[in-house]
């Protein structure tokens, strides 16, 4: 009969390990079923869960691992596994799947006790932990970012209650948690669009006109109880677009030359852009400003609206279809669809009450630093940290290099 056995290495990390010690299990055909390792700050946790097809040569295999990892200085355990045992513990593997992800300006010991409670609370497992974010400076600390993945398994009884009880902590500790299925989708998305005001960049668009045409406070008011959802979004906008009429055409240029890009937005593009992905701009602002965002970020789509303008004027018009939330979901599926992915290949990110279409019909939606009404709507909230925390939903790590895929057509 054969003989199941864990085995348990910890130390100071050294190259080679793997090979020396698995080299000792070849020499009696040992299949490994299982293999982990984790180093952290150059201290090694290394398993395997092997199976000895002859228990009669478990001593012996035993006697040489012991005698090598002692020369190693390091140290081992053997724990005997028994076949029901093993049994019970293939058939959870079948369990769902989920990853939570944990992002904050820094990672305490308060954060993941509250955390990995909540999982525990809601019957889930924690499988593995991994840090996501580069290793944190002690020295500076302005504006420094930190992820934590946990790997999860179980079935929860009531999601929407798991998510609450997230989103409760997050606004406690002012921290961001993300909880998502971890399917083939979470590694393979294809498409971003993003709304463009206060989330691509740090202004809503139309109350900086307002502001350069003497009707700031008015449009102000109507902006707000827009993104809160009180009023309908295509009135208000016609409105507030009314208030322009007899601006001049110069004061867009001078507008757009003074915007900012969100905190992360060009990382997250040009890493996206990088990896491959499609990225586009679903804005319920003015085609004007959009098509100055593309140039400089190289978006591939724009859908906005176009401001009417004669003879060097605003005419308080817009011209065609107004973008709303409903316009937003449809172009997402329409470029979905040119594009040959499904939804659940598509990110979605917004902040206004308008994206919430959108943000539910995506396979990931994200509400980026959002109204609350907007974040206890979404599935995922990003408030804590910049717009490229994004890449942390879909398991980038800080340390992942993606290849420039322009010099890479060039030299095909």
């Amino acid at each position: 009969m054969s003989e199941l056995v864990l085995i348990n290495v910890s130390g100071r990390d050294k190259p080679g390990l793997t090979s020396e010690i698995t080299g000792i299990m070849a020499q009696f055909d040992v299949r490994i079923l299982d293999i982990g390792q984790a180093v952290i700050h150059d201290h090694l946790t290394w398993g395997i869960l092997a199976e000895i097809p002859d228990e009669s040569n478990a001593p012996m295999v035993f006697k040489e691992l012991l005698f090598r990892i002692h020369e190693l200085d390091l140290q081992v355990r053997f724990e005997p596994i028994t076949p029901e045992a093993y049994g019970h513990w293939v058939a959870g593997k079948g369990r769902g799947r989920y990853a939570v992800t944990l992002m904050a300006r820094e990672i305490t010991a308060e954060q993941i006790a509250r955390v990995s409670g909540i999982t525990v609370r809601h019957g889930l497992n924690i499988d593995n932990i991994a840090r996501l974010s580069g290793r944190a400076s002690l020295e500076n600390r302005h504006n420094q970012i930190a992820c934590v993945e946990f790997s999860v398994r179980g079935a929860p009884s009531d999601l929407e209650a798991l998510r609450a009880d997230f989103l409760q902590i997050a606004t406690e500790l002012n921290v961001d948690i993300a909880f998502q299925e971890d399917s083939i989708y979470r590694r393979n998305r294809r498409l971003v669009v993003f709304d463009m005001d206060s989330t691509l960049i740090d202004a809503e668009v139309i109350d900086e006109l307002a502001h350069e045409a003497g009707v700031g406070d008015q449009v102000a008011q109507i902006t707000e109880r827009a993104m809160r959802g009180e009023i309908d979004f295509c009135e208000s906008f016609r409105k507030r677009v009314g208030l322009l009429k007899g601006m001049d055409e110069a004061v867009l240029e001078k507008v757009a030359a003074r915007l900012s890009l969100t905190e992360g937005a060009e990382r997250l593009i040009t890493t996206l852009r990088n990896l491959g992905y499609r990225t586009a701009i679903l804005s319920g602002g003015f085609t004007y400003f959009a098509r100055h965002l593309q140039e400089q970020l190289k978006i591939d789509y724009v859908y906005a609206n176009d401001l009417e303008i004669r003879d060097g004027q605003v005419t308080g018009e817009v011209m065609g279809e107004i973008v709303d939330g409903q316009r937003k979901a449809k172009l997402l599926k329409e470029i979905a669809d040119q594009e040959r992915i499904s939804l659940g290949q598509v990110i979605a990110v917004g902040d206004g009450a308008n994206d919430l279409p959108m943000l539910s019909r995506a396979g990931l939606g994200v509400a980026f630093r959002a109204k609350p009404l907007v974040k206890e709507s979404a599935r995922h909230s990003i408030s804590t940290l910049g717009l490229d925390a994004i890449l942390y939903l879909i398991g980038y790590r800080d340390n992942d290099r993606a290849p420039d895929l322009v010099e890479i057509n060039e030299n095909e």
